[in-house]
Parts: structure tokens; sequence; C-alpha cells
């Protein structure tokens, strides 16, 4: 069961990335932006849940051992580096703004 800490963690970080990215400010979008994939990584973390009882599916003589379920795992690494591929698309965006002589 995800604690109320994790949670109101999460709420928050959500909570601060949407007003960043709803202000007129691009770099304050950039940083929402970032704010708000690293949430979304936090949240996939946190809500998947602790192995407790999952045994390991092929038993030895010596007996199954906890497993971690790797599926939120390979989610996050996904989120990661699709996030940081967008923060880079994103802040590229803004330096060619910023050259053109637009105020971001």
């Amino acid at each position: 069961m995800i604690s109320w800490d994790y949670s109101i963690l999460v709420g928050v970080l959500f909570a601060v990335s949407a007003y960043l990215m709803l202000s007129k400010s691009y770099w304050n979008v950039l940083i929402g932006f970032v704010l708000l994939s690293n949430s979304v990584n936090l949240l996939i973390l946190f809500s998947s849940m602790a192995p407790t009882d999952s045994a390991a599916p092929i038993i030895n003589e010596t007996g199954g051992g906890i497993l971690a379920d790797p599926l939120p795992q390979a989610l996050i690494l996904t989120s990661i580096v699709i996030g940081f591929g967008l923060c880079a698309y994103f802040a590229s965006l803004l330096y060619a703004l910023v050259a053109r002589g637009r105020n971001g």
C-alpha cells in the first residue's frame, strides 16, 4: 500500500508542474514538463506494490525467493527515455525561439 507521504509528494509535484506549465514563460513550461515527467515516474514507482507473497515460478530444492515485478521497472525506464527525449526536443525549440529574438 502506498504511504501518505509518497502520495502527497506526487500530488505536490503534479500541482507544481501544472502551475508551471500554465505560465507564460517558456522556461517555466520546460521546468514544469520536467517535473511532470518525474512525477509520473514516481507515481508508477510508488504504485507498484512491494513483492511480499510472490514466489519464484521455478522452485528449486532450497525454495523460492521473493521476486520483484519487472513491468513497473520497464515502464519507468521507458518513461525516463521518452521524457528525456521530449525535454531535449522542447529545449532545442526554446533555444531556436530565443535565437530568433522572441522573448522566452
